[in-house]
């Protein structure tokens, strides 16, 4: 019987973690598109990448990858393979997520997506107190205003503004950004406060290019909406940045809830136009369609739908 044990130990199941290990390598090579973007990802070298991804299919008996100079494709056998590994090894890691973080708390790495603004604002915060309970959790924290690509840059989570716009991916409402315009009480001095939104025509405003249509804003007022095109005196592509040029004075803008909160509750800043609305949108925290989620990612969301109610952030 031990040497039976010993066979499985030194066989059986090396065997069955080099085949998790060729399937991690695989899906991530197959998603990614590299061997490159792949190692980056699990965070080894790309030749292992390549060696892991070689003996899978030296196991398996077939080709799994098109290797070129240029790019790595995928081969029929491949995509068969790559409809089903990635549930396979997010249940794996599921399973041991479950027991061990149900006694130790939550360990490993999440990668975590967010709109620069609203991560420096609000979502770097919100990542310490999540992980203050579990010194053994590992945070990366992914600050862009571009919609990356989850399944390219390996992110577990993504917090993002707006509607989802690929179908590859579920989302759970978090709450709702208004966009509010504002003005410095001494620029409404010099120059008058608008009452409607087409009179911001005559006005300095400043512009937040990360916007969709940055000089087009948008209102309404019961059934009645308006978009009015508005001439920029500053550009900038930072919401914050909006917000200090008009405690400035420099101008009126036109920037999200979360940002200009404390200036107008403090009366550095006026909001504009009673009775007009701003563009409404929603905050999502979002993920891959079809994914198993992992335990901690699961708690990560209810954490995140549960702080931003309590901090008063939306």
């Amino acid at each position: 019987m031990e040497n039976m044990w010993k066979y499985y130990r030194r066989n059986v199941r090396n065997t069955y973690m080099d085949m998790v290990d060729g399937l991690r390598a695989f899906v991530a090579t197959a998603q990614s598109g590299s061997f490159t973007a792949a190692a980056g990802r699990l965070g080894v070298s790309n030749r292992l990448t390549s060696k892991y991804v070689a003996e899978l299919e030296a196991r398996l008996g077939v080709r799994l990858l098109q290797r070129t100079t240029r790019k790595v494709g995928i081969t029929p056998a491949g995509e068969e393979l790559l409809a089903r590994a990635p549930a396979l090894l997010e249940e794996f890691d599921g399973m041991i997520s479950d027991v061990t973080e149900g006694t130790r708390g939550f360990s490993g790495s999440m990668r975590i997506s967010a709109p620069v603004t609203f991560g420096e604002v609000y979502v770097q915060e919100m990542l310490r107190r999540f992980a203050a309970p579990h010194p053994a959790l590992v945070i990366d924290l992914r600050l862009d205003d571009a919609y990356v690509d989850l399944a390219a840059s390996g992110i577990d989570l993504a917090f993002r503004i707006g509607e989802p716009a690929v179908s590859a991916l579920k989302a759970r409402k978090l709450g709702e950004v208004e966009s509010v315009v504002v003005a410095s009480p001494d620029y409404l001095a010099r120059y008058g406060t608008p009452q409607s939104p087409d009179e911001l025509e005559g006005h300095a405003c400043i512009v937040d290019t990360n916007r969709r249509n940055p000089a087009r804003w948008a209102f309404r007022r019961g059934g009645e909406e308006l978009d009015v095109q508005v001439r920029g005196r500053f550009s900038v592509n930072s919401a914050r940045v909006a917000r200090d040029l008009a405690l400035e004075g420099f101008g009126i803008a036109y920037g999200p809830d979360f940002v200009l909160g404390e200036a107008l509750a403090a009366g550095r800043l006026v909001r504009l136009m009673d009775g007009w609305q701003g563009g409404v949108h929603p905050l999502s925290a979002v993920y891959l369609e079809g994914r198993t989620l992992p335990r901690k990612v699961r708690a990560l969301i209810d954490f995140a739908a549960s702080d931003i109610k309590s901090a008063g952030v939306l």
